[in-house]
Parts: C-alpha cells; structure tokens; sequence
C-alpha cells in the first residue's frame, strides 16, 4: 500500500472506533480473566467439552489454548453488530506438522450451523485470521454455498492466488479462500517468527490489540490501531464467534464484546 493509501486507513480507524465506542452500549466481558463460562470447547475427533489435554485453559488470567490439538472455544450466544477487542500474545512453541511453521491462529464471526462441519473442526464463518505475517486476513470458512460470502475492495492483481485488500480498489466478492490484509508481504514464507517490512503485529511475547466491528453489512479489522482490512458486504451478519487453536500456542487477556445500534437500513 502507498503512503497516501496508509494513510487513509490510519484516518479512517482513528475515527471510527472512537466514533462507535461513543454510541455503544456496555461491553460484554466474554473472557475477562476469571471464567470461561461463554463459551464451550470443541476439538476435532473428540466433539464439544471434551477436553482431556487442557488445549483450553485459565492461567494467571489468561486464557491459555496451547494448539496441540485443533479445535476452538465457541460462544453459546450468537452476536450481530458489536466492536469486538481481542488481546492476544504468542507464549509458547508451535506442535506437529506446524512445528517450523508460522504460529497460527484466529477467530471465526458470525459462525453458524454445526460444529465441525468445515474439515471435522470448525462451523462455517467468517475468519479473521492471526498468523505471523498475516494477522488480519479474511477468510470464508465454508464450502463455496452464497450463504457465507465476503465483499471488499481490492488490487487489480492477485497475490499468489489471493485479493489483496486495498481501500481504493475494485469490488471482489469470494464465497471460499481468502483476501489479504493491505500489507501483507509478497514474499511471506510458512515459516516460524515471520514477520514481514510492514507488519503491525508485535514481536512473540507481546501484546496485540485486535479490534473487529461487525456493523450491518460491513467488517472493519484494526491491528494495535491500524485498520488492516475492510469488507463492505458479508453473510452471514450474525453468528456464534469461535477463538481457534490451530498448531501454536496464545494468550488471550481479554475477550470484550460492545453491542453496536443497527444501522439504519
């Protein structure tokens, strides 16, 4: 992205978050160190609150999910129109065949149908990718169906079979894959500790501020103040919420959800 173009995505999340705060309601602590009681585990080939290994834990008020089994923790309510903050840390090794690999996560919006019905793991949703290299990514985690689809503006050009995001760009609509956030290198590799010349993600043992706002059609992505991604249309609008476990471990402090007015129509 040019100079001109970051800068426009600085202008426009400094004013929107702000500007959505102000007309909020009170904000849900989904996880605010003390319990996990929103939400329920569900790891592949074991099914929901099964848990045997501690994939999912509290530690020091953290929640800790170590990625050695794949699975997520998914809220028992569903949610529409909300500014959700997500503070997030890599604190441990990656496992398996993602041992080198780059440290993989991510949480999954306005998720719906069954459990594990995307490759015995996940429900359809939207993604909103953390991995090293490509925290704030979008993908439809589904099978291709119209239901689930994603809207944004975007290079003329692919970058290695994916869109690009760029805020004054064309209109691409994807039901399946992916579309990159602005600065995502070209040159990014599946390897462990990536980082890339224009990442705003912190270094392994920081903290990150994940900022998503589910507004009516739109999905705004803002990473520690720099919004990263846009879509201007996506379905479905509302769903459960899932914070995947995907090969490495994180950290979560704080897990905040505040309700949204619905846009009018």
């Amino acid at each position: 992205m040019s100079k001109p173009r970051c800068l426009l995505a600085a202008l426009v999340a400094a004013a929107i978050v702000p500007a959505l705060s102000a007309s909020a309601a009170e904000p849900i602590a989904l996880f605010d160190g003390t319990s996990l009681d929103a939400f329920y585990t569900f790891i592949k080939d074991r099914g929901r609150d099964d848990d045997p290994k501690g994939v999912f834990s509290m530690k020091d008020g953290e929640l800790v999910i170590t990625g050695e089994e794949w699975g997520c923790v998914t809220t028992k309510e569903s949610f529409g129109d909300y500014h959700l903050v997500a503070e997030f840390r890599w604190a441990g090794p990656a496992h398996g065949d993602r041992k080198d690999k780059a440290r993989d996560n991510g949480l999954l919006i306005h998720s719906q149908g069954e459990d594990g019905a995307y490759s015995g793991t996940w429900m359809y949703g939207i993604e909103v990718q953390i991995i090293e290299g490509g925290t704030g990514d979008f993908l439809v985690v589904a099978d291709g169906r119209p239901e689930f689809a994603l809207t944004a503006p975007v290079k003329d050009e692919q970058d290695s079979g994916c869109w690009v995001y760029d805020p004054e760009g064309h209109l691409e609509t994807i039901h399946k894959g992916r579309i990159n956030w602005w600065g995502r290198d070209p040159a990014w590799t599946d390897t462990i500790d990536y980082r890339g010349p224009q990442d705003v993600e912190k270094p392994v043992g920081e903290w990150n501020r994940l900022e998503v706002i589910a507004l009516g059609r739109t999905v705004t992505v803002v990473l520690n103040g720099t919004l990263v991604n846009q879509a201007v249309d996506v379905l479905p609008r509302e769903g459960r919420i899932q914070i995947q476990s995907e090969g490495a471990e994180i950290r979560y402090r704080k897990i905040e959800l505040t309700p949204l007015a619905t846009p009018e129509k």
